[in-house]
C-alpha cells in the first residue's frame, strides 16, 4: 500500500486547514520545497500536494514549487487543487507529475472529466470530497445534492486510474479517517480507492492496509503535528 505524505501550499508555504476551512489553518516554517526533501530522505516514493492558490483561483499557481520538486526528488506526485481545464492539466504533465486530480470541476461537468481521461490515459485521479454522503464542491464551500456513490457509479466507466475519497467532517482531525464509508467507495469503484482525511496513527495506516482495493492512503496534519513519526511512517512503506 502506497503511503502519501501530504503538502498543502498557500502562499508559498506549507499549511494545513481543518474540514478544508481556510480561515481554520495553521501555517509552518518549513517551505514545500524543504518538506518534499525531508519525505524522500525517509524513504518515501508518493507525495500528495494540493495548491491551496489554485483551488482559490483556478489558476497553475505553484507550479514552480511542483517542478522544482519533481525535478530534485524523483518523486511521484499526485497533484490537485483548482485544475478546471486541459491546459492546466497539460502544464502539470509537463512538469512530471504522475496524476492530476480533478474534483469540483469533474463533478461540475461530466464531460469534461471523460475527456480528460480519454485525452490523458492514466494521469487522471477523481477527487470525491464527501460531506455526510454528498459530494462537496468549490474548496469545500459548496455543498451538493449529489450522493458520493451515485456519482461513482455514472463515471465508474470514464477510465479514471484513481479515486481518492475524503470524508471532510474528518480532515485535519486526526479522529481516524471514515473507513465505513471508504469501504463502500471502494466496493463501487472501478479503479484503486486511496483514503483521505482524519489519519491520526499508524493503527490508521494499518487498518488501511486490511482492506481490499486500496492503492494509498494520505497523511497531513498527525505528520506535522508530531502524532506520527515519520521514522515510524516510513517503516510502513515496505512493511
Amino acid at each position: 500500500m502506497k503511503i502519501f505524505p501530504a503538502i498543502d501550499i498557500k502562499d508559498k508555504k506549507c499549511v494545513r486547514l481543518v474540514k478544508g476551512d481556510f480561515d481554520n489553518k495553521t501555517e509552518y516554517e518549513i517551505s514545500p520545497f524543504e518538506q518534499a526533501g525531508k519525505y524522500k530522505d525517509h524513504g518515501f516514493k508518493n507525495l500528495h500536494i494540493v495548491d491551496l492558490d489554485g483551488a482559490l483561483t483556478g489558476e497553475t499557481v505553484n507550479l514552480d514549487i511542483i517542478q522544482e520538486i519533481v525535478d530534485k526528488f524523483d518523486l511521484k506526485i499526485e497533484i490537485g487543487g483548482g485544475i478546471r481545464n486541459f491546459e492546466s492539466i497539460q502544464k502539470y504533465i509537463d512538469v512530471g507529475v504522475e496524476k492530476v486530480i480533478l474534483g469540483s470541476a469533474a463533478i461540475k461537468d461530466k464531460n469534461f472529466l471523460k475527456e480528460a481521461c480519454q485525452k490523458f490515459p492514466d494521469k487522471i485521479a477523481l477527487s470525491l470530497d464527501a460531506k455526510n454522503g454528498y459530494l462537496s464542491l468549490s474548496g469545500w464551500k459548496e455543498n451538493s445534492n449529489q450522493l458520493t456513490l451515485d456519482f461513482l457509479k455514472e463515471v465508474n466507466n470514464y477510465g479514471v486510474s484513481r479515486v481518492i475519497y475524503t470524508d471532510i467532517n474528518r480532515d485535519g482531525t486526526k479522529q481516524s479517517p471514515n473507513f465505513e464509508e471508504t469501504i463502500k467507495v471502494s466496493e463501487t469503484s472501478n479503479c484503486p480507492v486511496i483514503i483521505s482525511g482524519g489519519v491520526s496513527s499508524i493503527d490508521d495506516i494499518k487498518k488501511a492496509k486490511s482492506l481490499k482495493n486500496i492503492e494509498g492512503i494520505i497523511v497531513g496534519k498527525a505528520i506535522y503535528d508530531g502524532d506520527i513519526k515519520l521514522d515510524e511512517l516510513a517503516k510502513e512503506i515496505n512493511a
